[in-house]
């Protein structure tokens, strides 16, 4: 029997916090964590300054905490985990128990995302990069194809910044905050300007800009940027922000499990959707009418990008945001009323709504920017929300994504093959 199970004869065995915290398979303070949630409960050691807990009440919710993580299953057998960052709820979503859209519609990309990662609002904060990290990252995006994507580019330069980082195996919340604020802005840097000088200093979002639009902005365009980036910096566990827990649960460093989500995010049912919407829009305002671009698009049996959202019934809560402000810029019009057009014409085929990615290309489209500019933009906004879910895997047991395959195949034992 091990030391720290309950022992016959002693129904109250303690445990000190260093045992509960091996058993449950995280750090220390995430057990005192679990005590402010009311998971556990806790005794002072008498005259001393450390805590004991009971240990067959560790030891319940060990077992639960393995259930819920390894076959803890949602509706529809799909796998389930606890989150503190994002609810969406009835075409509704929320950071923290905040809307989401209120938020953006507010403050700051990079207020959000402290707001993310802290639960607390720090008003002005601008992220910035030191020149060595910038350095080594710009070098590394620059010695690629000039066809590189650009989720290419920034998962690159990311594994640049890493190699420059001797820190970067410090999963501490303070390391990887202080990570989290040096890599979103280094991301940025390391993008080639779509024109004149380099721009690094000031809000992210206008650095952003400079990198994916050849003309002079002005606030409104501004302004819909970086509420674009404060709209999309979360959304639950989409797929690439699985993929970044799945890294961050095997304990990788925040640069790798930021790979990882960029390596997902390049599909085209996931960031690189509001390219599409983008092009067929192009198409729209080529034709002048959506009719025969929504033809051909059916005939060929694909979907209609920008349409539709799994999680929304009603229209995506991002999209109608987005939206509000395009309809403050001027030269968006043109985009909006082929985007509106595209939304009236695909009705008569399935009444879905517009979302995020046609949005997200009305405003790429109408701002001179490449079709790939709203890939850029999902992705470094979504870089803070994927520090947030790995700064809280990192307090969970190691290894807990690791769902259990079915066997389908030939029942062994088999022959071997000739």
């Amino acid at each position: 029997m091990r030391d720290h199970e309950p022992h016959p004869g002693h129904p109250e065995r303690r445990l000190t916090t260093k045992e509960a915290a091996e058993l449950l398979g995280v750090k220390p303070e995430t057990v005192y964590a679990y005590v402010s949630r009311g998971q556990l409960s806790s005794r002072r050691v008498p005259g001393g300054r450390g805590s004991t807990f009971d240990a067959a009440e560790v030891e319940a919710l060990a077992r639960r905490n393995r259930r819920e993580s390894a076959g803890g299953s949602g509706a529809g057998g799909e796998l389930s985990v606890r989150t503190r960052i994002t609810l969406i709820e009835k075409d509704s979503y929320y950071f923290r128990g905040v809307d989401a859209t209120e938020l953006a519609a507010r403050h700051s990309y990079e207020e959000i995302a402290e707001w993310l990662w802290t639960g607390r609002m720090r008003r002005g904060v601008e992220f910035t990069a030191p020149e060595a990290s910038v350095a080594v990252a710009r070098r590394a995006v620059e010695s690629l194809p000039e066809h590189t994507g650009p989720t290419d580019r920034l998962r690159v330069a990311a594994i640049a910044a890493a190699a420059e980082d001797p820190l970067r195996f410090d999963l501490s919340e303070e390391a990887v905050l202080g990570t989290a604020r040096i890599l979103i802005p280094t991301l940025v840097a390391a993008l080639a300007p779509a024109y004149g000088p380099r721009r690094d200093t000031g809000p992210l979002a206008h650095r952003l800009w400079n990198r994916l639009s050849g003309r002079e902005p002005d606030e409104a365009s501004l302004r819909a940027l970086d509420t674009a980036l404060g709209l999309l910096v979360d959304h639950d566990l989409a797929a690439s922000t699985l993929a970044v827990r799945v890294a961050a649960s095997a304990r990788a460093h925040a640069y790798a499990a930021i790979s990882a989500g960029l390596g997902v995010i390049e599909g085209p049912l996931h960031g690189a959707a509001s390219g599409l919407a983008h092009r067929l829009l192009h198409e729209v305002l080529d034709e002048g009418n959506a009719g025969p671009v929504i033809a051909e698009e059916l005939r060929a049996g694909r979907r209609i990008p920008g349409l539709g959202h799994r999680l929304y019934a009603g229209e995506d809560p991002r999209a109608r945001a987005l939206f509000s402000l395009l309809e403050q810029i001027p030269r968006a019009e043109p985009a909006l009323a082929a985007a509106r057009d595209i939304v009236a014409t695909a009705a008569r085929h399935a009444p879905l709504h517009a979302n995020v990615d046609l949005a997200l290309a009305v405003f790429t489209a109408s701002s001179g920017m490449l079709p790939t500019a709203g890939e850029t933009i999902f992705a470094v906004a979504r870089t803070a929300g994927w520090i947030a879910h790995a700064l809280e895997e990192y307090g969970e047991r190691p290894l807990r994504m690791r769902p259990s395959g079915q066997y389908v195949g030939p029942k062994p034992p088999r022959p071997l093959p000739e």
